[in-house]
């Protein structure tokens, strides 16, 4: 069991310091993560504006909010969203907000399990409908998924981001942020969102055979 302590208190999280009970979060817990997401002076109004966002939804919904909804929600740029959680969308906002990785994926992929998917008959996926091993990818694989979400043929441009982030990974064995992949391939969020818009890491990284941690 991993803890972590913040003025006094003590809270369970896993390897990468996800709160493992979304229940058990406060503000300290907020606060007290901040400099392990590279935010060393304090959390701001802003933080907490897309903090208090996120968890809002999570509990009226039960699902974490895209990054594209929380842009559109709080009137917020993709950089302006950077500049206040460098580390990433769900390594930095949704971890503030005490939501772990599993929590913050849709609660439909559920049904993907491999008694009840065709394709984890192949492809070996996990209760979200991530490839379990990345180096099994192929394009097959993509097409399947796509077509699985109802996103249809994979245009020239969907393939660009899928390239961008299984290269990525393979060089540095971490999934780039949803900033990354969108300054890389010259994108606005608005441009990710037409193409995925099942969300960065439900639909584009998911059918690139990734799974973010």
């Amino acid at each position: 069991m991993i803890t972590f302590e913040h003025r006094g208190k003590t809270y369970t999280v896993d390897s990468k310091g996800y709160l493992l009970e979304s229940d058990h979060w406060d503000k300290n817990f907020a606060e007290g993560m901040a400099p392990y997401v590279k935010i060393h002076n304090g959390l701001t109004y802003d933080h907490w504006r897309i903090i208090n966002y996120i968890r809002d939804t999570f509990l009226e919904i039960g699902i974490c909010p895209l990054v594209y909804e929380t842009c559109q929600a709080n009137i917020i740029l993709l950089y302006e969203l950077k500049d206040l959680f460098p580390t990433g969308y769900l390594r930095g906002a949704c971890k503030l907000a005490g939501l772990s990785y599993s929590q913050s994926f849709c609660p439909y992929s559920l049904s993907l399990t491999p008694d009840k998917n065709p394709l984890s008959l192949f492809y070996q996926e996990d209760a979200y409908g991530f490839l379990l091993d990345p180096s099994k990818w192929d394009k097959q694989f993509s097409i399947n998924k796509a077509n699985e979400m109802k996103i249809g043929e994979l245009t020239e441009d969907h393939w660009r981001v899928i390239s961008f982030l299984r290269e990525s990974y393979k060089q540095k064995g971490v999934v780039p942020t949803v900033y990354e992949t969108c300054e890389v391939n010259n994108l606005e969020i608005e441009d990710l969102e037409k193409l995925f818009p099942n969300g960065y890491h439900r639909g584009a990284v998911k059918i690139a055979g990734l799974r973010a941690k």
